[in-house]
């Protein structure tokens, strides 16, 4: 699939994912080399030696010979060994820990010597362990981070750190069991449960994990990982680390610090949560711990609690808690970008801004999974202004990257995939696999190289390179020129696509074998959509760009650096998007031709040259029976109308046809649009245009049909089966999203104007998903294409997890009665079926805003007679 940044990790067979409890490990470094040797410190100072012992979260153990005398991060340079010996990509979740003198454990600080943090670092076991638990497990994207987690969750359970029912350890337990040894077996379970101990009373549920063991048939490792992290999320002491403490009164309880804010526990019960938006500041002083409320929380006389902590270093540990989780999960979460900021302060003097600089360094999870490493010791409050971008220059450039991501992934659906398939059964002759692969391969080849420059660009734009955030990077004008002038060599090649989406088609008519490779590959997953669709997308991203760079020099001001470089790169794609214009409107008519005749059973030749597909969609039609709904497709010299069939294939069933050849529109008299007055205008406006379009026209329509049919224009009389055998023989499975099943089930019509706007605001990105009755939202990958979204977890993965056909939805702002309290969230609303969606920002707000609305309501979609006008984002 190309190089891919972010390919997950290889899981660890059974028998050796959870780890030996008694196994010592082996050491990573080369006979006699020390750590600061490893990680490239020879030329610093030598000192007296020393060792250390690190403890994986598999209970495995490793020695690290350190130089005391090497005083500058040697403590980072630990924790850095650990996650490379670890193979750990998500390592901002993790630290290392050890037991201070009180036998409390605490984190081990990168920034600081480990003789200045431990005093006897010799004698002193450190261990891996997960630092912040993300409210989602979703967003963790590595495999291999999840195994991990499930492994802190074991650790917990045997240490009693995740109180739960019994039912629900059993449960885990069983998971757990089942993602080491695979399906249940008696004998086996008995002895794994013999020689490992998971769980304090282990010996008394161990009949009932049996139980639930037996359940899991089939369930892989992975699976079973994720099993456990959700039902994990969903206890209350998930993540939960506490913190000894005393309130006003003098109550004993616990504190802890997770992503939603401050917690209160009384025992293992919690008792209070303070979100981070409801706290105003938070102080200390010696061990005392106050919390100050926001006014209109509990009033302005009951703004402050405080709690005194059960020793000077137990306050000391918490304060940084709350100063990294309120860090991490709040003030620099892209998802709340609007935040009110927490003053944290200790003492009269120690702020914010302190707060911030204690951390030193911050690493940051964006909402598109990029992982910002930011020094805060080096810059400061100016931090934030680099974390967020604020120029719109910023976020068009980041859609150009997000559409590009599924661009190229469009392509490796036809390079990759279906290359595989044909040369697999030997199914296409030579010629056309070289004109198909010869043409497509070098396209394929120049997209990954451009992938990878707006990946740097934005890279160093974010501040997430080496190079500091300067003038020069932010821009995209010059990536953006470079490239769309080397693309304007692949004119050619492009204009060969007419020519390799006809020889394709030809060949499939004529090879059975192709045909079936052709068919069954359709069936994959990862062909989401219509095969030759893919076929079309190297046209179709021309005027991507073009649309693109046009709202760039709108955005910049004349005098501006990169405003002539945009202006420059315009103009290249502006001329290649003129030669291929016509290609490409001839090539979407045939596409959408071919489509339709392997979908509608008992009609031949139905990519007859010169004929235009104009409008489907749902009508009733007058018959002896009465109403009854028909699906009714409108081309330029005929109106077929059919019938969804019965079979398996999910196919439709042409019953009739109507030459446009002096066809008058009064005989809409017998047609009943069926929805609203604005489908019946459309569908009378370009019947009256297809009509005028007959009578210029001097071919006349060569329609084989099913000879068995006798209501081919009288409409007086219908007969479901009238279809030939030998038109069932060509039936294939049929995927539910296409917008022929989509009109058939919302009553509604799409014409070729519709598909032409749809082609041009296509759009990808991270957006935030919430269900109508659900509380938590989920991150996905999202893509919008040929009136449908369709979710994936992530940008690498091949295929779509569902899909979601737009038509006859509506799109708006939440009202005050769906109680979502954020901002950049719109909504998506079918009848009683309501979605929720979260934007990063302002723009990509708008701009899914304005492509959903060009889908989703009729008054959105545009007719062909009908004059475009700009959309306007207004949230009705």
């Amino acid at each position: 699939m190309g190089d891919v940044d972010g390919f997950y990790h290889i899981p660890q067979t059974a028998g050796a994912r959870l780890g030996s409890q008694f196994s010592a490990g082996i050491s990573t470094l080369e006979p006699g080399q020390s750590l600061s040797a490893a990680m490239g410190g020879s030329g610093k100072a030598q000192g007296k030696g020393l060792q250390v012992r690190v403890q994986g979260l598999d209970d495995t153990q490793e020695f690290y010979d350190l130089e005391v005398g090497d005083s500058e991060g040697i403590s980072k340079a630990l924790s850095e060994f650990e996650f490379s010996r670890s193979n750990l990509i998500e390592s901002d979740y993790f630290g290392l820990e050890f037991q201070n003198v009180q036998m409390n454990w605490v984190w081990l600080e990168p920034m600081k010597l480990i003789v200045k943090q431990v005093r006897r670092p010799m004698n002193t076991l450190f261990r891996l362990s997960v630092k912040f638990f993300p409210p989602d497990p979703g967003q963790l994207q590595e495999e291999f981070t999840r195994y991990l987690f499930v492994l802190q969750l074991k650790r917990d359970l045997m240490e009693n750190r995740l109180p739960c029912t019994e039912n629900t350890a059993a449960l885990l337990i069983s998971h757990l069991i089942q993602s080491e040894i695979g399906d249940y077996d008696d004998t086996a379970d008995r002895e794994f449960l013999k020689q490992n101990k998971l769980l304090p009373i282990q010996d008394r549920l161990q009949e009932k994990i049996m139980d639930l063991h037996r359940k899991h048939l089939g369930q892989n490792p992975a699976e079973s990982d994720f099993q456990i992290l959700e039902i994990a999320r969903k206890l209350e002491m998930y993540g939960v680390r506490f913190h000894p403490a005393a309130d006003r009164e003098g109550s004993k309880i616990n504190l802890s610090v997770a992503h939603m804010g401050l917690q209160v526990f009384q025992g293992n019960t919690k008792i209070n949560t303070f979100n981070w938006s409801k706290i105003r500041k938070l102080s200390f002083k010696r061990k005392r711990f106050l919390i100050k409320l926001h006014p209109e929380v509990h009033g302005p006389h009951q703004d402050t609690l405080e709690f005194t902590m059960a020793s000077r270093d137990h306050c000391k540990v918490f304060w940084k808690k709350c100063v990294e989780h309120h860090s991490f999960f709040r003030l620099f979460d892209q998802q709340q970008p609007k935040a009110k900021a927490v003053f944290f302060s200790r003492g009269s003097s120690f702020r914010y801004r302190q707060a911030l600089l204690s951390l030193t360094h911050l690493s940051c999870t964006t909402l598109d999974g990029a992982q910002i490493m930011y020094s805060l010791s080096e810059r400061g409050s100016d931090v934030v202004s680099h974390l967020f971008p604020t120029d719109k220059a910023y976020f068009i450039a980041k859609e150009i990257l997000t559409t590009e991501r599924t661009y190229l992934k469009d392509l490796e659906v036809i390079t990759v995939w279906f290359r595989s398939a044909v040369i697999k059964e030997n199914a296409m002759p030579e010629g056309l696999m070289n004109l198909l692969f010869s043409n497509i391969d070098p396209i394929y080849e120049f997209h990954r190289g451009f992938l990878k420059d707006i990946e740097q660009r934005l890279a160093l734009w974010e501040g997430r390179s080496n190079a500091h955030v300067k003038g020069e990077y932010q821009r995209i004008g010059d990536v953006m020129l470079s490239n769309m002038c080397a693309l304007k060599e692949f004119t050619s090649y492009l204009q060969k696509h007419d020519e390799v989406l006809t020889e394709l088609e030809k060949a499939t008519k004529r090879l059975k074998k192709l045909e079936t490779v052709y068919k069954e590959f359709e069936l994959q997953k990862v062909c989401y959509l219509p095969l030759n669709t893919f076929l079309l997308k190297p046209i179709q991203r021309l005027m991507h760009y073009k649309l693109i760079l046009e709202r760039l020099c709108k955005h910049y001001a004349p005098h501006h650096r990169d405003h002539s470089d945009c202006k420059e790169a315009l103009k290249v794609v502006a001329e290649m998007a003129a030669q291929l214009q016509s290609s490409l409107i001839r090539l979407e008519n045939f596409q959408k031709l071919t489509e339709l005749q392997r979908d509608l059973i008992g009609i031949e030749n139905l990519t007859a040259p010169g004929r235009q597909f104009i409008r489907e969609g749902c009508l009733y039609k007058l018959t002896k029976k009465g109403l009854q709904q028909r699906m009714f497709f409108l081309f330029s010299d005929m109106l077929l109308y059919t019938s969804k069939g019965v079979t398996a294939t999910n196919q439709f069933k042409v019953h009739g046809q109507l030459p446009l050849h002096g066809m008058l529109v009064s005989i809409l008299v017998c047609l009943c649009a069926s929805a609203h007055i604005l489908e019946m205008t459309k569908w009378i406006e370009d019947l009256n245009m297809a009509i005028d379009m007959a009578k210029k026209s001097r071919e006349k329509s060569e329609i084989v049909l099913d000879p068995g049919s006798s209501d081919e224009v009288s409409l007086e009389s219908e007969d479901d089966t009238h279809s030939s055998r030998s038109s069932l023989d060509k039936q294939t499975h049929h995927r539910a999203n296409t917008t022929m099943h989509v009109c058939w089930h919302r009553n509604t019509s799409v014409s070729m104007s519709d598909r032409s706007l749809a082609v041009e605001n296509q759009l990808s990105g991270y957006l935030l998903r919430k269900f109508k009755n659900s509380n938590g939202w989920q991150k996905l990958w999202v893509i919008f294409t040929n009136f449908c979204l369709f979710f994936y977890k992530t940008h690498q993965d091949d295929f779509p997890l569902a899909s979601l056909p737009l038509l006859g939805y509506t799109v708006s702002t939440p009202a005050e009665a769906d109680s979502i309290q954020k901002e950049y969230v719109f909504k998506l609303q079918f009848k009683s079926h309501v979605y929720f969606f979260r934007a990063e920002s302002e723009y990509t707000f708008e701009r899914w805003m304005e492509v959903i609305r060009s889908a989703a309501s009729a008054t959105g979609r545009l007719n062909l007679l009908v004059p475009r006008e700009p959309l306007q984002v207004n949230g009705n």
